[in-house]
């Protein structure tokens, strides 16, 4: 497989420099006004080679924080609290907030909070009883409650077809296996004897 001389190049896009005066074609996207949010990634503006370096060479990561922002984002441990990899790493190993003995100074203020985690369990995977195993997958994939009722589902099938549109984001197509497996969901959902 032969390497291409410039990563991030996208031939035969149709568009022409973003940068005043220039005619080259523009194949080489750089971050636009928009940022990437909720909504989608974000626009983009498109240069040619020359002023795709121009820009590179001049863009400011930190332009419009603070000291303590910036420094916050260059710390060691930057992020740290979004990442789903800290939950192996909290006391408890990520094993679903199951408290610890050493939590506790009496050993039975900790086998009651062991029972009482036991209980909210057993409440949960009662409310699941009411799917069937594909149902319960449907659920999983749209990232929904086993106690959600109709209306709630209709509102979380809007904002994730909102979210993985190609429309919404510009056009970009990435997430269309996403998207189809929510339509999948919701039409299974949406007939389910459970929310009769």
């Amino acid at each position: 497989m032969r390497q291409m001389r410039f990563h991030g190049r996208h031939t035969d896009t149709g568009r022409t420099c973003d940068a005043p005066g220039c005619s080259e074609a523009g194949e080489y996207r750089a971050p636009g006004n928009n940022p990437a949010g909720f909504d989608g990634p974000g626009d983009w503006r498109w240069f040619c080679l020359q002023h795709v370096r121009e820009f590179n060479a001049g863009y400011d990561w930190f332009e419009g924080m603070s000291a303590e922002e910036i420094w916050e984002a260059q710390a060691p441990g930057a992020n740290w609290s979004n990442t789903s990899a800290k939950r192996a790493f909290r006391a408890d190993g990520g094993a679903g907030g199951v408290p610890r003995w050493a939590d506790f100074d009496d050993p039975l203020d900790a086998i009651g909070a062991r029972a009482a985690d036991i209980r909210r369990r057993a409440a949960a995977s009662s409310h699941f009883a009411r799917f069937t195993p594909r149902e319960r997958e449907a659920l999983t994939a749209m990232n929904l409650s086993p106690d959600v009722d109709r209306q709630g589902l209709r509102r979380r099938y809007s904002e994730l077809v909102r979210r993985y549109h190609p429309d919404r984001n510009g056009g970009d197509r990435s997430h269309e296996a996403l998207l189809g497996r929510v339509v999948e969901a919701y039409q299974l959902l949406r007939r389910s004897e459970a929310f009769a």
